[in-house]
This record gives C-alpha cells, structure tokens and sequence, in this order.
C-alpha cells in the first residue's frame, strides 16, 4: 500500500507561514537521496541560505531583548540558539520527518537529528524566498523566541571555555582536527581531536563535527581540572568551570578563576 502524504497545510500551521509558491517548500524537504545526487534539486542551497537568514534574525532578536548583554554574552546566546541541537529540536516540533523526500532506502534519514536541522535551516531559506526576511523572521521568533527567553543566563560551551582559557594567556585558540568519521552512512559519527599549545590533546566523538568538537574540548577541560563534572540537575550549579591552571610556559594571575562562564539554565 502507498505511504499516504502528509498534508503540507498542517506542516506549514506548524511553521507559522503560508506559501505562495509549494515548490520552495518542497525543495526545502528534498533529501539528496531523492534529488539523483544533483545539488541544486536538493535543500542543500536553500540549507546555505537558510543558516544565514537564521543568524540574522536571532542576532537582532538577541540585540532587541538583551540590552546591557555584551558582545561575549551576545555570542554565546546566538550559539546556542543556532546550533545543531536547536535546529533538530524545531524540525521535530515541526514534524518535518513525514514530510521529506528521500529515497527509496532511505527510511531512517527521516528521524537522523543531523538531516532535520539542516532541513529546518533549509526551510527558513525558502520563507526568506517566498516572502521576504520580515516573514522569515516572524516564523524564526515563533520558534527560537521561547528558547532565547528561556537562556536566563548566558550560556557556555567547552569550547568556548578553552578557548577564553588559551587567549587569555596570549596562547593560540585551540586547533581542531578530524580524527575519523565512523557509524553508517545515514547516521554518521565523528571523532576529533582538540589541542592547545602545550598541553596534550584530547578527542571527542559526536553525531556532528560541531559535537565532536565540543566533546573533544570538554574532556580536554576536564583532564586539565578546568572543569567540573556536570552534578545532578536541581543542585545549585550543574556544570561549573573549575579554578583555571597554569598552562606549561604561561603566565596566570594568582587566583585566576574562569568567571561568567557558567552555563545557563
């Protein structure tokens, strides 16, 4: 029995916007398995456009809500509203899953968190074609703007941890390098190595180089003493850096600390 297609008016309730032109949307939720390895007939380009339209408008929210936040704050709030793991989160509050088109032996693409975030970018490309950035960032606000509210503090990553950590004893950021990408095709894992001058590297694995990259620098962290180990939520912090140590060769003010780098809630 065919597979019955879902009704694009549902999905685009969801989304928050109507178009004018179908074909965008589809083109938005067309895998490469589906498009015979052609770029241009996959979402891929809509994806590019999409990711630029989405740091734009998180920016300018993030500029309007947060007026005494600084340019170190600003940042990490937009990093954790675009990364990957955001993007996937919208794509299932969406349902974008039933609706793409892959291929024939392609069944597991549908639920791969990887694909859907940059199908959900890919999507916000084609409302920025179809009506313009003003839509687009309505249909961004609608679904990044409860999460920006929500970051009561600013966040932090291990990654930008270490590298606060390395520049502020005028050592060069951290380096990250592709170890392997292992795992099926369809949901693929990645190993990497971070490496700060002087110290030994450590490696990282995740579904996303991004990910690997952060695991990676987190166990890098760790191993060094200049993190602790997340503690069982409900406790007063749960992912706190520890005191900052020397690094071999560098110079550290007495007592240095790694301060407003705690984690949002």
């Amino acid at each position: 029995m065919p597979r019955r297609k879902p009704d694009p008016a549902a999905l685009e309730a969801r989304i928050g916007h109507a178009f004018a032109d179908r074909d965008l949307l589809g083109h938005a939720l067309t895998h490469m398995s589906a498009a015979g390895g052609a770029y241009a007939k996959s979402y891929q380009r809509l994806e590019f456009l999409g990711d630029r339209v989405l740091g734009l408008a998180i920016a300018e929210m993030l500029y309007a809500a947060f007026h005494r936040g600084s340019e170190g704050d600003l940042s990490r709030r937009l990093s954790e509203l675009v990364r990957r793991e955001t993007c996937a989160d919208i794509a299932e509050e969406w349902g974008l899953g039933p609706y793409l088109r892959i291929g024939s032996k392609e069944a597991a693409i549908r639920t791969n968190r990887s694909v859907l975030a940059d199908v959900t970018e890919a999507v916000i490309g084609a409302v920025f074609l179809d009506a313009g950035y003003p839509a687009a960032h309505a249909v961004i606000e609608k679904a990044f703007g409860p999460r920006m509210k929500a970051l009561a503090k600013p966040p932090s990553n291990p990654k930008a941890v270490l590298q606060e950590w390395a520049l502020a004893r005028n050592l060069p950021i951290p380096v990250y390098e592709m170890v392997e990408q292992f795992g099926p095709h369809h949901a693929p894992r990645f190993r990497i190595s971070a490496e700060v001058q002087g110290l030994k590297p450590a490696e990282g694995t995740g579904s996303s180089k991004r990910g690997a990259e952060q695991d990676a620098a987190e166990n890098l962290l760790l191993r060094e003493g200049l993190w602790k180990r997340p503690v069982k939520p409900g406790s007063q912090d749960d992912r706190t850096p520890a005191p900052a140590a020397e690094a071999p060769g560098a110079a550290a003010p007495a007592d240095d600390r790694l301060d407003d780098v705690r984690a949002g809630a």
